[in-house]
């Protein structure tokens, strides 16, 4: 393939069972296909031997590089880390569940070859419980594409493809990994959409439970703000607080009305307790919007910050600075 390097990030939690055979699957696609290749596992702070049996890969193949958290933070974290340290003129992400077939890489990649910036992977026949799983992805799959306008099958299909300039300027928190295309989105990147092989678990549980929902809603309000107003905050709370300062003048121009020129009481009234109320908030809510503005500043002139915490690495070269800058910041 006309490719120089290839990065394939997994993230890990608790998957013994399953990262060698992983392992064994990605060597036998990638070896020979690509004139270079890495696989950089990211140890999301597992509980169970998942860091012993990486580092037995390690010693064997000084390809599978390891990326150690101290503690979990999560699959967007691990990305995160992922695209942050990997080498890689094309990055390949797929969890280490089995789930995803790596011998859909080669598919992705020769799609991204022709001319996208980024491959997505739909589960088309998704093997997963129709209850729990399925049918609520199906519902938040059309919520996300009406709100982000980018429309996908399936958002969380973690198997994709990416050229590196894409990934350098991502940075994933929450539950955000599953978001990557909208935000790859406002890049002006070339995306497409291509049904990948998708099959059953063998080992371990799902880490995913229909509890998922109340955080991936709220990651939506995030989402459609961060799309939306990240650059200009004061346009949507500047908008709600004048709104309300509007109908709170007309409200308290109607009292001012009532109390000099018809002469009726206006004390006791709901209305003036109601006009006060939307004058404060929408004095409130203005100044929310410029605080948010200075914050917004801050945010892009750089602090740095990441959402993950690395203990160490293992194979990767030149971190000391990025491992420095984490420690410091420790949670």
């Amino acid at each position: 393939m006309k490719t120089n390097m290839i990065s394939i990030i997994i993230p890990v939690y608790n998957e013994e069972e399953n990262v060698a055979i992983l392992y064994e699957e990605i060597f036998n696609v990638v070896s020979g296909k690509f004139k270079d290749y890495e696989i950089i596992y990211i140890n999301d702070g597992s509980t169970d031997n998942s860091l012993a049996k990486l580092k037995e890969l390690n010693k064997n193949d000084n390809k599978v590089k390891i990326i150690n958290f101290r503690k979990n933070f999560g699959q967007s974290a691990s990305i995160s880390a992922g695209f942050e340290l990997c080498s890689g003129d094309i990055i390949v992400t797929l969890d280490a569940d089995l789930q995803n077939d790596p011998a859909d890489i080669p598919l992705i990649v020769e799609k991204l070859l022709e001319g996208y910036d980024m491959v997505n992977g739909w589960r088309k026949d998704r093997k997963d419980k129709v209850l729990s799983r399925k049918i609520p992805s199906y519902f938040g799959n059309k919520l996300v594409s009406f709100i982000t306008k980018v429309k996908l099958h399936d958002y969380g299909c973690s198997l994709r493809a990416f050229r590196k300039d894409v990934v350098k300027n991502l940075k994933l928190y929450g539950e955000m990994h599953r978001y990557l295309p909208a935000f790859a989105s406002r890049m002006g990147i070339k995306s497409i959409e291509i049904p990948v092989n998708h099959r059953e678990r063998r080992f371990g549980v799902s880490k995913y439970g229909i509890s998922r929902t109340f955080r991936v809603v709220l990651d939506l309000i995030s989402l459609k703000y961060l799309l939306s107003f990240a650059h200009r905050p004061l346009q949507i709370f500047g908008g709600l607080g004048l709104i309300m300062m509007f109908f709170g003048f007309l409200s308290g121009t109607y009292l001012s009305y009532e109390k000099l020129i018809a002469g009726q009481p206006i004390s006791g009234r709901p209305l003036l307790f109601f006009t006060v109320l939307l004058l404060f908030l929408g004095f409130q809510i203005i100044t929310l919007g410029l605080i948010a503005e200075m914050l917004t500043k801050i945010y892009h002139e750089g602090l740095g910050k990441n959402a993950y915490s690395i203990r160490n690495t293992i194979g990767i070269p030149n971190t000391p600075e990025i491992l420095n800058e984490n420690i410091n910041d420790r949670t």
